[in-house]
């Protein structure tokens, strides 16, 4: 048996420039982190030869082309796994599909993980990283960009660079220890209760960047211009600076698509800056999913949200990108 896993993220900084309709016109840069909520792959070898999976459906095929879950067949083809295999694989999360988090990309790396490892190959984040960005970007043409990729294959709090030829250059954000601490102690998360797909309104951003609309390329240049910000505040250790950059990000996303709030997301948000958030945004695409506060009276602003209709999601920072069990 294979139990693989990869970590769920969040955004801190440069959140869509990772789009090839952005950044092969003017290059791309995001920060983004680990956190320790997972998506697992569990694989074994049974012995009547068919392929059985069980997700949120169950499926019960003879040849891998029969599929209906798009990820897994795919997976499956690319990795070049015997249309005559007999297995059983369940997939669980911590958290479910939607909520912002990148849990469709981190379900592909930990797929990956766990059929190199059934094939006996040794494979490196970057090529766990790309394989999951050739599945879900080309073989499957959604309209997504590289960051969920990436960090569930890396892990960390991580810097990328992405190029116009495509190259994303990797590396660590460099932060003290303490700052480390503090950010990871002040950040708080809280699901609005609800789901939504990401590639609506993605799509939305891809289609205006692909059609060089001058108001969405201006946007993403500037938030590129925040995540690089961002960067600097976390090396400086200024916490507070990067919390004030999470307000001017927010506003910046909401301009990017009607879709990405709407009146009970923004009182929330007005209501957690009134009871000690000092920063603010939502996570992923938008529309839906968790709102990410930056809080150094975190139990002040606890108290207030406790009062909501949302539930908090505690979570620590994961150094550990996509691994096997």
């Amino acid at each position: 048996m294979i139990i693989a896993r990869s970590p769920l993220r969040i955004s801190l900084g440069g959140g869509g420039t990772d789009l090839p309709s952005y950044y092969e016109k003017r290059g791309g840069f995001l920060i983004s982190a680990a956190i320790d909520k997972y998506v697992y792959i569990i694989l074994h070898d049974t012995f009547d030869g068919s392929i059985k999976l069980k997700y949120s459906e169950y499926e019960e095929v003879r040849h891998v082309d029969d599929i209906r879950h798009a990820i897994f067949r795919e997976t499956m083809k690319k990795l070049e796994i015997p249309d005559d295999c007999s297995l059983e694989i369940c997939s669980m999360a911590d958290i479910p599909q939607g909520t912002g988090l990148g849990s469709s990309s981190t379900f592909t790396t930990a797929l990956l993980r766990a059929f190199h490892q059934y094939k006996g190959d040794i494979a490196s984040a970057r090529t766990i990283a790309e394989e999951a960005c050739d599945i879900e970007m080309v073989r499957l043409a959604e309209p997504i960009g590289k960051q969920d990729q990436y960090i569930s294959a890396y892990g960390g709090l991580t810097c990328m660079e992405f190029s116009k030829d495509g190259r994303v250059d990797v590396y660590p954000l460099n932060l003290r220890q303490e700052t480390f601490y503090d950010l990871e102690d002040n950040l708080m998360l809280y699901f609005t209760g609800f789901s939504r797909s990401a590639s609506g309104i993605l799509k939305e951003q891809d289609d205006a960047s692909k059609k060089d609309d001058d108001d969405m390329l201006a946007n993403l240049d500037y938030v590129k211009h925040l995540g690089y910000d961002s960067q600097k505040a976390f090396e400086q250790g200024d916490l507070r600076a990067f919390a004030d950059i999470m307000n001017v990000h927010w506003e910046y996303k909401k301009k990017r698509s009607k879709g990405m709030s709407n009146p009970k997301i923004d009182e929330w948000y007005e209501y957690a800056m009134k009871n000690g958030a000092l920063g603010g945004k939502m996570i992923g695409a938008g529309g839906g999913g968790f709102l990410m506060f930056y809080a150094e009276n975190r139990t002040k602003l606890r108290q207030a949200m406790s009062k909501t209709e949302m539930s908090e999601v505690r979570f620590r920072f994961e150094m550990k990108g996509a691994s096997v069990l």
